[in-house]
């Protein structure tokens, strides 16, 4: 989808966590609309082959790089530096607010000492909970059942109270879950603890099943529903957002592809696009899982003009299983 052009275009803009799955594709993504990108990340999750060629690369944290890098070149940033494994925010909490929350607010202070105010801001719909009602809008009521939940909060709480105190013009997306491949860079976490690249781990026999944590749901099948959109859509977004935001003003939107798939779909479709039989295994449910999270992303539509492209599991399943392979036959 082809972008309105605006004011940033070939501007000067910071990616945090831009070597890891999301920030990578979106640093890529700016190269190619010419912007020139320099790619802020500590190597902690994120991969060094992430960082796209043309992109400029500094190692280091946010809480203390950050400040060193800004400078008034700079038109915006976009932020992706944060921990995301919800398991392990429950188990090192402090790990996450450390992180997260406090590395966010030195990055605020640095764009504010620089005179950098426009922000693009990775959150999360975890922000939400377990939902009253599904497809989940922006009105919802935010309660977060894990500790990364509750730090992206803070988070967009701390972003809103920015914007209005001191006119930064901010967007943050809030999405669920991110599938697919873009131009050779994709997902690869360690440990994994998301469904499509763990099925394709068992495809490739790297792991002996999939296992499905509850069958009794209430759903077609007796699995999860989950909302999945391909990455290539989600940095078209954050492209969007870069245009969109205004001075003073904190945008929130939700992103999704407009539906959901279950659990045994993502294993069938995975079946389909490998053509290997992909064992799997049943476990009992997992404390916190709601049988069914769908965003509903109109208010993307409304204030982005975007729309997801790429709405098809087996689309984002092959593009994962072919950075899969590469990965792979790579050894990286």
């Amino acid at each position: 989808m082809t972008l309105t052009p605006g004011p940033a275009e070939g501007a000067r803009v910071l990616v945090t966590g831009g070597a890891g799955y999301i920030g990578s594709v979106v640093a890529a993504r700016l190269l190619e609309s010419g912007y020139r990108v320099t790619v802020l990340d500590d190597l902690s999750t994120g991969h060094r082959a992430g960082v796209p060629q043309g992109a400029e690369f500094v190692e280091g944290r946010i809480h203390d790089t950050a400040a060193k890098v800004l400078d008034p070149s700079f038109a915006a940033v976009l932020h992706f530096a944060a921990f995301s494994q919800v398991g392990e925010s429950v188990a090192k909490p402090e790990k996450y607010w450390a992180n997260n929350v406090v590395g966010t607010h030195l990055l605020l202070d640095a764009m504010r000492e620089a005179g950098v105010r426009k922000l693009v801001f990775s959150s999360t719909a975890a922000v939400y909970g377990e939902p009253e009602t599904v497809p989940i809008l922006e009105t919802a009521r935010t309660a977060p059942t894990s500790p990364y939940g509750a730090t992206k909060l803070a988070v967009d709480h701390m972003i809103s109270a920015e914007a209005i105190a001191h006119g930064l013009a901010a967007v943050s997306l809030r999405y669920f879950n991110v599938a697919g491949s873009y131009n050779g860079f994709g997902e690869r976490h360690d440990p994994e603890s998301h469904l499509i690249p763990l099925v394709l781990k068992a495809a490739l026999g790297e792991r002996p099943a999939i296992t499905l944590f509850g069958t009794d749901y209430p759903t077609p099948d007796g699995t999860c529903i989950r909302d999945y959109i391909h990455v290539a859509d989600l940095a078209d977004a954050h492209l969007r957002a870069l245009h969109r935001a205004h001075e003073g003003e904190h945008l929130i939107c939700n992103l999704g592809n407009g539906r959901g798939f279950t659990v045994r779909e993502v294993i069938d479709a995975a079946r389909r696009v490998t053509g290997r039989d992909i064992p799997q295994a049943e476990a009992e449910r997992r404390a916190g899982d709601p049988a069914t999270l769908v965003a509903g992303a109109q208010r993307a539509e409304t204030e982005l003009g975007w729309r997801p492209q790429h709405v098809d599991l087996d689309t984002m399943v092959a593009d994962a299983w072919s950075f899969a392979q590469a990965v792979r036959a790579e050894g990286r």
